[in-house]
């Protein structure tokens, strides 16, 4: 069976259908029930069926199918128009534009016919009474299509200048066709203009912000908005992801990431929709798809990922090189049959042009999950030289350079030197050094190559360097956790650097050298020995940096080795003072070890103390220190900062400014962090925390589209092992409320009713409840009452547990709602709502000495008792007999009237609740025929605000709708 037996019963079934996504399986069914329309013998329900089955076709990839129904409608119409109703009349005339549009999309129909078709559709328009704008609104996306630019600017102002009557297309489709004519001539401003409207969402439709959002994307980027571009990807992207017609707009999606060095999430967007590169229905959108493929496929060529997997169509495997080659000679070849039928080139210059294109941004982080990283190509760091022939000399003074000034590049510089010097004949002091950078550069395994060092600069007589090299081998010891032998190894450079130094045998950079390899080493016991360390293991090692800080201190110096040592002794010293609970004085000192780093013009060795200095600026409450001392970290940074340790810092700032409720540069930083931490391969772990931020502050600002995309990219990433289950349920509500806001209830649901199975093993339940509660509202916003109900009194039964009446109150309240639309749900509804009164009463009358908590639980019965009286008034339905309404308005008047009461006992700070029961209650009895009682319910309404603040847009309100009750009275009085 069917289930199609009548005219109404097609109805609901086509009703059903437009609920469907959009897609083949929504087409099949409507051209079903075509056939079931007309098995019922009735044109109407033909006529209705052929029209639901253009719609669907319409909001497609099947746009092709649309003619062969139209065409039939219209010899009806022709043969019988007194079968189609006023709707169906509207309807068909409506369905011309996108007959016009559709034929244009199709690069078979013939020019001739289009324009045949166009004087077809103004000649029927004007026989319908119809203004022209429509008509030329069709004939300007003709000009436009086909290059005619004169044309299309006449038709362009014709259009304007039109009447807007019920066959123009709605304001927001209408803005968008004419913003897209001011990009496409150049006029980016322009067009965002027109564009505003949609975007802040005064005017919407089917399809609509979605295409502006789309359309938006480049004119902001050449504009340099990229932050709106930024967020408009963002909402725009959620919005066309699910819809099968929207390929033209999820093209757009796809070159905005093309162009703003983001094509690992360009390959997400084409993994989603395999069916876009071979869907045929809608050439135009194919075109489009097609040729911003080529774009980024061409973008990843280049970056030397040709050879790259990437997703493409159906029945093979494509690298990024084949599918570029492809899609370029699909694109063209598509672009050719359209300039055939058109009669130039137009269309195919567009789509090389589009093509063509360079990047807008370098980079423009979006805050999203790439699940198919791109890696650039690797960037080499900057060499000490780079001519063609490596002069070895030149090589061995730009490392010297470096190295004396502490450079970042130094190291490669040296390893420059190294190479260079492969079989080439040089004295020990060059070996020396190139011996020390290249144990330097090893870390914990160079501790045989700084004893060679040592070896070679005695044999080139420099003694005091000999045993900067040897204390730097016992550092290393240190550091592979033999702190013992490394004090032991140790000693005897640092007895011997201090006689040769007290004989003027070396200098001081070589002596600070020694005693700060010594220091480094005692400092690494005082690690080593973890909390509380031996007081003598803390007095070596303070002994130490203070007589390092005795030779360097004040030093004044051109040498930056010399000035960073005092800098780094500062630093122990603070370090010290941490293990001894002495955070303050830590504070001071681990300022002037950034101080002395800055000053000395080495910025980049400040950031790891900045850091530490944020954190106990922090903890000690300055939140404005800690917030000084993180930019300073990210400023002084600067491009030496590694991508991980970059990240950490925004995402530290991001905390401190969300704490302090800056939440849009928080954001900002956020957005960095996850970035960064993507670049260092750590997007799982510090990336999704970064990402979980982001959503948050994106939410405070009431971003909802954005903070749902970034906090569903970050869900697959977080876990309770790594993150914790407090990260997993907080990403789970914040997400759960932008999906309420969006109106995706049922999502909005399942994310809270996920979060609340995490949080009931928690030991306190409040958060348990509070998220059964947040999921009921949704599951009753669904449309889903007994689920909702469930989950009111899961969330009740937790309320009670916990002591907290307000929750179990409105969670009766809510359940008594659900009831009463359910069918015989009046009595349920009426029980669940006098408990809720009961709860009240019973908690008040064992309240205590808290007069404020007693003020709130008051409050809680007053707006029980209004929502009671409002319940009974709604539950008085039409069809019950005059008795039975009569009865049930007595009873809400009668709560309402309770619920004044209540709220007068708390005087003026319930002024609002009570004149809005007060209102209510003279309605009521309005209704019950008693006009004198009403009129002076509304005029102690009227009393009430005497001399109210006229800023005041309640109390304003408040006053209009007495007025208007007593009008309202009056007439009833005198009827």
């Amino acid at each position: 069976m069917s289930g199609i037996t009548d005219f109404d019963s097609l109805r609901r079934a086509m009703a059903e259908n437009s609920q469907r996504p959009e897609g083949p399986v929504r087409n099949a069914r409507a051209e079903q029930l075509l056939v079931e329309a007309e098995r019922l013998g009735i044109p109407l329900a033909v006529i209705e069926a052929l029209g639901h089955q253009l719609k669907v076709y319409n909001y497609s990839s099947e746009k092709d199918k649309m003619f062969v129904p139209f065409a039939r409608l219209l010899r009806m119409w022709d043969e019988r128009p007194g079968d189609f109703d006023e709707y169906e009349v509207h309807s068909l005339h409506w369905v011309f534009k996108w007959m016009s549009s559709g034929m244009l999309d199709q690069p078979h129909v013939p020019l001739a016919s289009i324009e045949k078709w166009l004087g077809e559709m103004e000649h029927r328009y004007r026989l319908a009474g119809h203004s022209e704008r429509a008509v030329r609104s069709a004939e300007f996306s003709v000009a436009a299509h086909i290059g005619d630019i004169a044309r299309a600017e006449r038709a362009y102002a014709a259009w304007l200048a039109a009447d807007r009557d019920s066959m123009a297309d709605c304001p927001a489709c209408e803005l968008h066709g004419q913003g897209w004519w001011q990009a496409e001539r150049g006029r980016d401003a322009e067009a965002l203009l027109l564009w505003r409207p949609v975007l802040e969402g005064e005017f919407t439709c089917a399809h609509e912000p979605h295409t502006v959002l789309a359309s938006s994307l480049v004119p902001l980027l050449r504009l340099g908005r990229t932050d709106e571009a930024r967020a408009n990807h963002l909402r725009g992207f959620r919005l066309v992801r699910s819809m099968e017609s929207m390929r033209g707009a999820y093209a757009d999606h796809v070159e905005f990431c093309a162009l703003t060095g983001n094509e690992a999430r360009g390959l997400e967007l084409l993994a989603e929709r395999p069916a876009y590169f071979t869907d045929t229905g809608h050439p135009r959108s194919r075109l489009d798809f097609l040729s911003v493929v080529t774009l980024l496929m061409e973008r990843l060529d280049e970056a030397a990922l040709g050879d790259r997997e990437v997703p493409g169509p159906a029945g093979r495997t494509w690298t990024a090189r084949e599918l570029a080659t492809h899609a370029r000679a699909e694109a063209l070849a598509l672009a050719a049959r359209f300039d055939e039928r058109n009669g130039n080139a137009y269309v195919s210059d567009r789509v090389r042009a589009r093509v063509a294109q360079r990047p807008l941004v370098e980079r423009l982080p979006l805050g999203v999950r790439a699940t198919r990283p791109v890696s650039a190509p690797p960037v080499a760091r900057p060499a000490a030289v780079t001519a063609d022939v490596p002069d070895l000399p030149a090589l061995l003074a730009a490392a010297r350079r470096l190295s004396h000034t502490l450079q970042p590049n130094a190291m490669d510089a040296w390893a420059a030197v190294s190479r260079a010097a492969e079989g080439v004949e040089l004295d020990a002091r060059e070996r020396a050094e190139i011996a020390d950078h290249e144990a330097m550069d090893r870390g914990p395994e160079g501790a045989a190559l700084f004893e060679r060092a040592a070896e070679l600069y005695e044999e080139a007589g420099d003694l005091g360097e000999a045993l900067a090299a040897r204390t730097r081998a016992a550092y290393v010891c240190a550091l592979s956790g033999r702190v013992d032998e490394a004090l032991a190894a140790v000693e005897e450079p640092y007895d011997q650097v201090l006689a040769l130094y007290a004989d003027d045998a070396t200098g001081v950079r070589q002596t600070a050298s020694v005693l700060m390899g010594r220091a480094r080493v005692l400092m690494r016991r005082v690690q080593e020995a973890g909390e509380p360390a031996e007081e003598t293991v803390l007095a070596d090692a303070e002994s130490a940096v203070r007589e390092l800080l005795a030779l360097v201190g004040g030093y004044t110096g051109g040498d930056v080795r010399i000035a960073s040592r005092e800098a780094e002794a500062q630093a122990m010293l603070a370090d010290l003072a941490v293990r001894g609970g002495d955070l303050e004085t830590a504070v001071e000192l681990f300022g002037r070890a950034t101080a002395g780093f800055v000053g000395a013009g080495l910025p980049w060795f400040a950031v790891e103390y900045e850091t530490r200095l944020a954190g106990l600026a922090h903890h000690l409450g300055d939140i404005s220190g800690a917030e000084r001392a993180l930019r300073a970290a990210l400023e002084h940074g600067g491009a030496n900062l590694e991508a991980v340790g970059r990240a950490q810092l925004h995402l530290q700032l991001a905390e401190v400014l969300g704490g302090r409720g800056l939440s849009v540069e928080a954001a900002e930083h956020a957005l960095e962090a996850a970035h960064w931490a993507d670049v260092a391969g750590e997007g799982p772990t510090l990336g999704a925390w970064a990402r979980q931020q982001l959503g948050g502050f994106l939410l405070r600002q009431e971003r909802w589209a954005e903070a749902a995309e970034v906090l569903e990219s970050a869900l697959p990433d977080l876990s309770a092992e790594t993150h914790g289950d407090g990260a997993v349920v907080q990403t789970q509500w914040w997400l759960g409320d932008c999906l309420s806001e969006l109106g995706e209830h049922r999502a909005a649901a399942e994310r809270r009713l996920q979060a609340a199975e995490i949080a009931k093993e928690w030991p306190e339940q409040h958060d348990h409840a509070t998220l059964a509660h947040l999921a009921a509202e949704s599951l009753g916003a669904a449309g889903l009452p007994v689920e909702a109900d469930r989950a009111y009194a899961r969330a009740g039964d937790l309320w009670r547990s916990l002591g907290n009446v307000h929750g179990l109150v409105r969670s009766l309240r809510a359940r008594a709602w659900l009831a009463l639309r359910a069918e015989d749900g009046t009595g349920a509804a009426r029980e669940l709502m006098a408990g809720a009164v009961r709860e009240c009463e019973t908690v008040l009358r064992t309240a205590g000495a808290d007069e404020e908590a007693r003020q709130r639980l008051v409050a809680e019965l007053g707006h029980t008792h209004r929502q009671f009286g409002d319940l009974l008034a709604r539950s008085a339905t039409e069809d019950a007999d005059d008795d039975s309404i009569r009865a049930a308005l007595e009873d809400a008047l009668s709560e309402v009237t309770e619920a004044i009461a209540v709220f007068a006992s708390l005087g003026d700070e319930a002024l609002h609740s009570r004149t809005g029961a007060e209102l209510a209650a003279g309605w009521l009895e309005a209704d019950l025929a008693r006009p004198s009682r009403a009129a002076t319910r509304a005029q102690a309404v009227l009393a009430a605000y005497d001399g109210a603040d006229p800023e005041d847009e309640t109390a304003r309100a408040r006053q209009a709708e007495a007025e208007q009750m007593l009008q309202v009275v009056e007439e009833q009085g005198a009827g």
